[in-house]
């Protein structure tokens, strides 16, 4: 094995807001659709599933990054995952199936360092897009810092 140098998933994950190269870091992000994935769900492509993966099967295909694993043709990923995501939920099942399914989430966007891997956002439904707050005080000015701090008034 070779030390020292750089290897794979090492170091702080991307940052969308960094500029890298000259370019704005957030132009190469792609953006999910907060409602998920719209249509039909694939035709289950592993061996005979159970109802639990099916159930699973189902519900994966709506998340958002469903939108990028069909158009990369990536049903057996999919399909991998929820068997492995089955067999990780016994009460006794091995490390090496849960480490497993870990690192199939990583790969399919499914954590948070997975979609940051992946360079993609999940956009914010139209209805939670955060209100913008003026910070202005009862004169209509800037509040102070000190003002922004207080979290209590004494009387």
């Amino acid at each position: 094995m070779a030390s020292g140098g750089a290897r794979g998933r090492s170091g702080p994950p991307p940052d969308r807001m960094a500029l890298r190269n000259g370019k704005d870091g957030a132009t190469d992000w792609i953006h999910l659709p907060a409602e998920g994935r719209q249509g039909e769900t694939p035709v289950w492509p592993l061996t005979r599933a159970s109802k639990r993966e099916l159930e699973l099967w189902g519900a994966e295909w709506r998340r958002p990054q469903a939108v990028v694993w069909e158009a990369n043709s990536q049903a057996l990923e999919v399909a991998l995952y929820v068997r492995s995501l089955v067999d990780a939920e016994r009460p006794k099942a091995p490390v090496a199936t849960r480490t497993l399914v870990r690192q199939l989430q990583e790969a399919l966007g499914l954590s948070l360092p997975g979609l940051a891997r992946n360079h993609w956002i999940i956009d914010l439904p139209a209805s939670a897009q955060p209100q913008a707050v003026a910070a202005t005080g009862t004169e209509g000015g800037a509040r102070s810092a000190r003002d922004r701090l207080k979290v209590v008034k004494r009387a």
